[in-house]
């Protein structure tokens, strides 16, 4: 159906504003629309499949009836009404253009495939040319390799790099290469070292080695293998066991943290302002870039800061003994440079090296690996340059692009066979990385296809895209789908929101990352949140914290307003107007704000929100504090967001009830995650790398979602390489889907117009998929 009532009045969906959508579906929810033949509550379907229409939820039968009634009913025909106004002596028509009148432009987009995708050929990909007892040994266990997979395992001698692309199969390749240099060329395990980057893939590849042909524990156990921490923490600890005990191990953020604070104080900085988070990550970037603090060169006020904080860090470490994750490699690097002869009894004792995920690694790991292979040069890599998404860390895809410069006579191998995805998804994620010119060229080959191509989608804004999403999860699921086939994939954890919370109305069961806190928790929302908490209370003990910094108050205030409020018998919020010891320009400013508190819960959400950015003073602190150092983040993109939420709700207290129902949600699916066994996953995609699903949606795939606004700044000043880096991540989320790929479109992001990715942009235009109303 088309047509329904709502509050009294026909509603016809073909005239309907495309913003109001997801406010009728809210409603349609609540019982609020109903059917305008047998007065019944419908529902409005807001998926991705299907054009938008209502629907009854009882049987089948009287869904029809009523959809037969609204076919049957007789057409009134419509006569035009002309009236007419007397102008300068002529009589002329009212109500009618002198043009052709325009029929109204649909107001929903249908989907639309990925064009462009070739005609699938199919290969046979287990064709070995060569006759080898191993492989046959390996083929009788059910291992199977493609002709580039068995050459990249019998390449024993010399560099080489093995360009594995998306789902080729690079873990088995590894540990088939461990077992034949073993088993076959009979080399003995100690004297290999086979490094990964996660605890996870060391363990998986160790349990695959136990499954080959004659392959013992005691094999496995004599390998030098783990992780680049793992292994170089031996070493360090090996020679000087007193300066790497454990117990001096600085594991959590917190504890480095609570040193950078102690430099802050020196600088003056508000501790409950500055992004300590952001300033560790920068430290730990200086440090794997094996820049030293006498190295750095400030050339802002926010490296300035940075830089103080990394001197005194570095400082208190060494006086009370303490090291961190990163010092276990920097601390390795500097053991092996100044100790010549402990580096040649090294480079005896191992010959033979094999290193997973290559792209990802960073100069003082690239740095070390080349000091312990320069004897043997038997070093063997093992990435894909399409993959490198860890600038932030340090990683470089330099390192593999030029990895021919640095070891002479490389021998390269390139797996192209892809073993997870359909053919469709396979051509359109390499369409979409060709693009990039920092690359190996390359081309990535499905081995199964479907008629099932990667589809775009295009929801007005964030609530409705996640609307869109959850009914599209539950009809696959309807249809024999489990929960863990599913994947939401997003940029930056602020993007998970919507999601999120329409995930928590739909009942089913989902995972979400452990720390990935609550968009209301995040600093700039909390702070403005507090103006509306103290507008409901203005005894609000919590709010009263998050409010001081908005108002460029020190947190001392909190305990000067406490003694006001009792020795003058008002609220926190009145208090402030009688705070002393400030600026006269502070003072003015107060008495101005602490009326303003009377007025907001009386306004629409939105228009408190704007009250309180404009005319309380909390865009001068969003200019001035939010998020700073963070380029990924920024404090006015968090209040857009907010906007878009408010807009849902007509009282402020709605808003305040949502928000603290969300946050409690928030814990409760942190704890309930740990028992699902089979759940939606909601992931970054940098988290989601290495990871496989049967249906992947990609969340605003427009500009200034991915790519990431900072990436579009950065490229507008001259530099690519963050714009590449964000076309490779949004190749890696494509390449996570095994059957279906939809990527999302929005209209509006944080209540503005949104415009497609420039990386999808010339692949959708509309192809057999009619873009209509159907």
């Amino acid at each position: 159906m088309e047509v329904s009532i709502y509050q009294g009045k026909p509603l016809h969906l073909r005239h309907l504003s495309r913003e109001r959508y997801q406010s009728i579906y809210e409603a349609s929810l609540r019982g609020e629309v109903t059917c305008q033949h047998c007065s019944e509550a419908v529902k409005l379907y807001l998926g991705i499949q299907e054009t938008p229409y209502f629907f009854h939820t009882h049987t089948p039968h009287e869904r029809h009836e009523c959809i037969t009634a609204v076919h049957s009913s007789p057409k009134k025909k419509e006569t035009a009404k002309v009236e007419h106004v007397e102008r300068n002596g002529f009589r002329l028509p009212t109500g009618r253009t002198i043009t052709a009148s325009k029929q109204l432009d649909t107001t929903w987009s249908s989907p639309i495939i990925f064009n462009q995708i070739p005609v699938y050929k199919g290969e046979d990909t287990l064709a070995i040319n060569a006759s080898y007892s191993y492989y046959d040994t390996l083929a009788s266990q059910n291992i199977h390799l493609d002709q580039s997979q068995w050459e990249a395992v019998t390449h024993i001698d010399g560099p080489l790099l093995t360009l594995a692309g998306a789902g080729s199969g690079k873990t088995r390749v590894l540990t088939a290469r461990t077992a034949f240099m073993i088993q076959e060329k009979k080399i003995a395990p100690q004297s290999i070292m086979v490094v990964t980057f996660t605890s996870k893939a060391a363990n998986e590849m160790k349990e695959r080695l136990a499954s080959y042909p004659s392959m013992t524990r005691q094999h496995i156990h004599r390998l030098v293998m783990g992780t680049f921490h793992s292994i170089f923490y031996r070493m360090v600890v090996h020679h000087d066991p007193d300066k790497w005990k454990m117990d001096h191990l600085l594991k959590w953020d917190w504890q480095k943290e609570q040193i950078i604070k102690e430099g802050a104080r020196q600088l003056q900085l508000d501790e409950k302002e500055f992004p300590f988070d952001q300033a560790i990550q920068q430290i730990s970037y200086w440090k794997n870039t094996l820049m030293d603090v006498r190295d750095i060169r400030p050339v802002d006020q926010w490296e300035e800061r940075a830089h103080h904080l990394y001197k005194h860090y570095e400082t208190t470490k060494r006086q009370r003994q303490l090291f961190d994750f990163d010092d276990m490699l920097y601390g390795c690097y500097e053991l092996l440079k100044n100790n010549p002869a402990l580096l040649e009894r090294y480079q005896e004792r191992l010959s033979y090296f094999l290193i997973d995920e290559f792209q990802d690694i960073n100069k003082v790991q690239y740095e070390i690996m080349k000091m312990l292979s320069a004897k043997s040069k038997n070093i063997c890599v093992v990435g894909d340059d399409d993959q490198s998404i860890y600038a932030f860390r340090g990683s470089d895809p330099s390192f593999i692009l030029n990895f021919e410069r640095d070891f002479p006579n490389t021998k390269i191998i390139t797996l192209n066979q892809n073993y997870r995805s359909s053919h469709p998804i396979v051509a359109s994620a390499n369409k979409v990385i060709a693009m990039n010119k920092a690359r190996h060229p390359k081309k990535m080959v499905a081995q199964f296809t479907t008629d099932v191509h990667p589809l775009f989608f295009f929801p007005y804004d964030e609530e409705e895209e996640a609307t869109m999403i959850v009914h599209d999860i539950k009809e696959r699921i309807q249809s024999g789908a489990r929960p863990s086939d599913f994947a939401i994939l997003y940029r930056t954890h602020s993007s998970s929101r919507a999601v999120f919370e329409r995930l928590t109305q739909s009942h089913l069961p989902f995972t979400i990352e452990q720390d990935a806190d609550s968009f209301y928790q995040r600093r700039i929302v909390r702070s403005l949140l507090s103006f509306l908490r103290l507008s409901i209370n203005p005894n609000d003990t919590n709010a009263l914290s998050d409010l001081v910094s908005a108002l460029f108050l020190k947190q001392s205030a909190i305990n000067d307003l406490k003694a006001i409020s009792i020795l003058h018998d008002v609220s926190f919020v009145e208090a402030l107007q009688h705070l002393e010891n400030l600026h006269p320009f502070q003072q003015k400013k107060l008495k101005k704000v602490a009326p303003l508190f009377r007025s907001l819960p009386s306004m629409k959400p939105l228009v408190a929100i704007e009250t309180i950015t404009k005319d309380m003073g909390f865009e001068d602190f969003i200019k001035k504090r939010g998020n700073e150092g963070n380029k990924m983040e920024k404090g006015s993109d968090d209040v857009r967001d907010l906007k878009v939420v408010a807009k849902k709700f007509t009282t402020v207290q709605q808003l305040l009830d949502h928000v603290e129902h969300m946050v409690a949600m928030n814990k409760e699916i942190k704890t309930l995650s740990k028992q699902y066994q089979d759940s939606v996953q909601l992931t970054t995609i940098h988290r989601a790398k290495g990871l496989e699903y049967k249906h992947v949606y990609v969340l605003s795939s427009v500009d200034g979602g991915i790519p990431h606004d900072y990436a579009l700044e950065s490229y507008r000043n001259g530099d690519f390489s963050p714009l590449e880096e964000e076309r490779r991540l949004l190749y890696v989320a494509m390449t996570r889907a095994q059957h279906s790929l939809s990527l999302s479109i929005p209209q509006t992001r944080r209540g503005k117009t949104a415009y497609p990715s420039r990386f999808l942009k010339p692949f959708m235009q509309v192809s057999h998929l009619e873009n209509s109303r159907g």
